[in-house]
Order: C-alpha cells, then structure tokens, then sequence
C-alpha cells in the first residue's frame, strides 16, 4: 500500500504513525498532518505543506509585546503557548504541538516546571518525534530565500551575538531598547548614538562613531515641532543610511525609518524607491478612535508581513488627517514599533 492510498494520519496520531507504523516525517507536514508536501520545515525534521509554508513565512518573526513569538516556532499557529525561559530565546511552542510531536501530556508538564528551556536551546537534538536541525538557523535563512521574497539575514548563536549599536535620529529611542533588554548598565552593553541634526555629518563621522548595527529615524512626533521641510528628514536619513551600510552584507545590519503621514505622496514614492520597498501602515486605537498612524520602512522581518500592516487602509489616512488638524498626537511613533525590534534579539545580545 503506498503513503497517498493510507489514511492521512492527523496530528493527533502523527507520532504512532512515524514511531509505530514507520511513516516517513519528512513525507508528512508536521505542522497539521498534511500528505501534500511542499518543502522541508526549517528548525526540525520533517515536512510542511504550502499553505503553512505562507503562514510560516508570514508570522515567524512576529512578536508580542511580551517580548516572544506571537505564535509557536512549530506550527505558527497555536492559541495557548508555552515560552522559553532561556532569557538568549524569544521562542514559543504551542500545547497541539508538544503534545503530538513530543507526547501526550508534554504541555502540562511544561506548565509545572518553573524553568523550561525549549527544543531549540537544549542540547539534545530529539525529543519524540520532533528533532532539531542541527544547523536550524543557517536551515531557515535558506528557507526563507528559496520561498519568500524576503531576504533575511541568517539568526545568531546566542555566544555568537554582539552588543547592539544604535544611531537613532531625529528621535531617542533609548527607552524603547531598555524595555526590550538591548541596553544594560554594563560596560559591554549595547549603546545608541543620538542625532537631531545633521546638517554637518559626514561620512567621516558616521565611520568614527561607528560601525553601527541599526540606523533608526523618524518624522517628528508632534505636528508643530518641525524644524525643516518634512521631506528634509526623510532625505537626510537615506544619506546617513549609505554612509552606515556594511559592505556585501558581511553582517546583520537592519534599518527602519517611521512617517506620522506628515510626508507628501511624492516624497514617498521616493522613499519606497531609494529604499526599495513598500511601506506597511500601523496604527493605534485608543477605545474607539484611532490616535496615532505611521507609515514605515524597514528591512527588519517582521515588518513587512501582511500581518503588521493595517487592513482600514484608506480610512487611516482620513483619520490621520483629522489627527494632524487637531494636533492630538498622544504618542511618539516609536512607542508604536517597540514589538518589531524583538527579532533583533536573534542577533544582538541583551542584558
């Protein structure tokens, strides 16, 4: 009898199927059970079909603001999640996952341990039928270049991962990086370089001050607190961007810039343009209203799934304006994005 005439095994007998009836895991998704295979899941061995392939591609870097993976690392699914207390890992597995791949009952003994360190960060490379790629994060950067249109560069080992350097202009995000542990009070911490103006910055002081590892900037927050023509800032910023580019991206470096909606249309056709990429539209709603909306660039992962962007498009421009007529902003655009910085962590040490 061939694999396609049997019955499709579920997630619920996958295991007795690999283990007892000595099905092939490479042959079925590991993360619903499907027979339909489309490629190999990055982190561990086994298959995964097209439709959780996009779903893979889409969600994998997204994070909460609790500073973990929105969905399990698994599945990328998963509606009550276990996380890793491994303070080096950002990552969550969801209790479908454990319990088929691992064992019956592995959830609930999870959520007894006072520490868990998840499957990735163990030693061990097989628990169950779930077993870890030994090279996952070199794993899922080819994943991610053979089927998204995404190019990401390849996650670090934790004893691999340097302090962070960060140039921020035109607004301090020094807060921000505090609460999500890149900065720490130790001399080896990460650092960040503000600049409000940049008028005479040169190349030359970019590479003293330098090399950093992230280039931040923004419009400025309140409608009244310009200084120079809005696109002045976004042009400014494309120019210390060049300066800061690592050559061949011989090393993780990630930039994102934000716009409260203040820049002129045609401005930004220039920004998705020198940037080269489109921009995605966040938002904030305050009970009822909408209180702030930005528009940004950024070559970080999670920015550009279809899962950050804002699904009332048109209407958010509307209300933006009303916004900007006010003058109500109530928030920086940084405190908007603070979520998209945590996939950094899988470059950059934190304390």
């Amino acid at each position: 009898m061939t694999l396609a005439s049997s019955p499709r095994p579920n997630r619920e007998n996958l295991a007795h199927e690999v283990m007892h009836k000595k099905r092939n895991i490479e042959e079925i998704c590991i993360c619903c059970g499907s027979l339909e295979i489309h490629a190999q899941h990055p982190l561990f061995h086994g298959g995964i079909c097209a439709p959780c392939t996009e779903r893979f591609l889409e969600r994998f870097f997204l994070c909460d603001n609790d500073g973990y993976q929105a969905d399990c690392a698994i599945c990328c699914w998963g509606e009550s999640l276990v996380m890793c207390d491994d303070p080096a890992c950002i990552r969550s597995f969801c209790t479908k996952c454990l319990d088929a791949l691992v064992g019956k009952g592995m959830a609930e003994n999870i959520k007894k341990t006072s520490q868990w360190v998840c499957f990735l960060c163990l030693p061990l490379d097989i628990h169950g039928v779930l077993k870890k790629k030994k090279k996952w994060q070199a794993e899922l950067k080819f994943f991610y270049d053979q089927e998204s249109y995404l190019w990401i560069y390849q996650p670090l080992s934790p004893w691999e991962r340097k302090p962070i350097n960060v140039l921020s202009l035109f607004d301090n995000i020094t807060q921000e990086l505090k609460c999500i542990g890149f900065l720490g009070k130790s001399k080896d911490s990460g650092r960040v370089k503000y600049l409000n103006d940049l008028t005479d910055v040169l190349r030359t002081h970019i590479e003293e001050w330098g090399p950093f590892d992230v280039i931040f900037g923004s419009t400025p927050a309140l409608a009244n607190s310009y200084e120079h023509p809005t696109a002045w800032y976004l042009y400014q910023y494309i120019r210390i961007l060049q300066y800061s580019r690592p050559p061949e991206r011989s090393r993780p470096f990630f930039w994102i810039f934000l716009d409260n909606l203040v820049l002129e249309e045609e401005t930004r056709d220039a920004a998705c343009r020198f940037l080269k990429t489109e921009a995605v539209v966040r938002y904030k709603l305050d009970k009822t209203t909408v209180n702030n909306v930005i528009h940004i660039w950024s070559n970080i992962p999670s920015v550009n799934s279809k899962y950050s962007g804002a699904s009332l498009y048109m209407d958010l421009f509307k209300l933006a304006k009303d916004i900007r007529r006010k003058r109500i902003f109530s928030e920086r655009p940084a405190t908007l994005i603070k979520d998209f910085f945590v996939p950094l962590k899988e470059y950059f040490r934190t304390f």
